[in-house]
């Protein structure tokens, strides 16, 4: 039998860079900067978007949907990170790290799909230009839309309710500056099959089979592009895929660097492990609006309109 306390520790404690806490004053700045960057050009994403109409096309509405989810991420993981590096608050009570894990995963799960609906997106345009509109409607994207919202609440809704039925015997030390799933699994001292498993089918089945699509949706958009007859046209319907192409990089390799990190540098200093893990959540969001404000000359206008409107 175990006790209540053994069930549902009261906190858990975060860790932030082990054997750099004297440098912790050097990481306020970065830190502060990149959250500042990502929720700032995020949201002004979203408020070029919402502004001007003409931007209300499926390549413009799928951007909207990865800056809201890259929105959701920052927020997710802003709150323990910086009370780390800024207050030094490692502290985290047992519901408010489930609620976290939550929702960092959540986000996580829909920005990955979000990449893939963006590939499809671009087969299509390049596929058969002239019924890009007629096939990607409103009513289809906002249900695309509503589809991966649904799927990653509905695919994460088990796992607190998994981990709230095991005794933790103590342990309430994670390695991370914010809660994983992951992470929180290591710790309890009972039966953790059913969550590791759940786990393994849930990433399997989105950040897996969601790679995997978009590797396809890449191949026929390049045996499509082969197929047009001039140069020019090659370059210019490859062109429209490099905003999101970038996008899937800064994406999926910090999660790939990570994976292989812990799979194959076990001996590695630890603070070089959780500075990895920070770059796969933070850098994306921080990235991508630079990316797409950068690359896309539709959202680079609708931004100066937005800061010096026209009298």
């Amino acid at each position: 039998m175990f006790n209540s306390s053994q069930f549902n520790p009261k906190y858990f404690l975060l860790t932030g860079l082990p054997g750099l806490e004297a440098l912790y004053p050097w990481f306020i700045v970065p830190f502060c900067s990149i959250y500042l960057v990502a929720l700032v050009g995020n949201s002004l994403v979203l408020a070029v978007i919402r502004k001007n109409t003409t931007l209300h096309q499926p390549m413009y509405l799928f951007l909207a949907m990865l800056a809201f989810a890259e929105l959701g991420v920052s927020a997710s993981t802003l709150p323990t990170v910086l009370g780390i590096f800024l207050f030094g608050a490692s502290e985290i009570c047992f519901e408010a790290c489930l609620l976290q894990m939550f929702s960092i995963h959540c986000f996580s799960i829909m920005e990955s799909g979000v990449l893939l609906a963006m590939s499809v997106d671009r087969f299509v345009a390049i596929y058969n230009p002239l019924r890009y509109t007629a096939i990607l409607t409103r009513p289809r994207i906002a249900a695309t839309g509503a589809a991966l919202g649904l799927k990653s609440v509905m695919l994460m809704f088990p796992l607190p309710f998994l981990l709230k039925r095991l005794p933790f015997c103590g342990h309430n030390v994670l390695s991370h500056s914010y809660c994983l799933h992951s992470d929180l699994i290591q710790l309890p001292c009972g039966d953790t099959r059913p969550n590791s498993i759940l786990g393994l089918c849930i990433v399997t089945s989105t950040f897996g089979l969601d790679s995997l699509l978009i590797i396809l949706s890449y191949v026929l958009i390049l045996y499509t592009v082969l197929g047009i007859t001039s140069g020019e046209g090659r370059c210019k319907a490859l062109n429209t895929c490099v905003s999101h192409m970038c996008a899937v990089l800064v994406y999926y390799v910090p999660m790939i660097s990570v994976a292989l990190v812990h799979r194959f540098m076990k001996h590695t200093a630890p603070a070089l492990r959780l500075l990895l893990a920070n770059i796969y959540l933070l850098v994306p969001p921080v990235l991508n609006p630079i990316i797409y404000s950068v690359k896309t000359k539709q959202i680079r206008q609708g931004l100066i309109q937005l800061f010096l409107p026209r009298k």
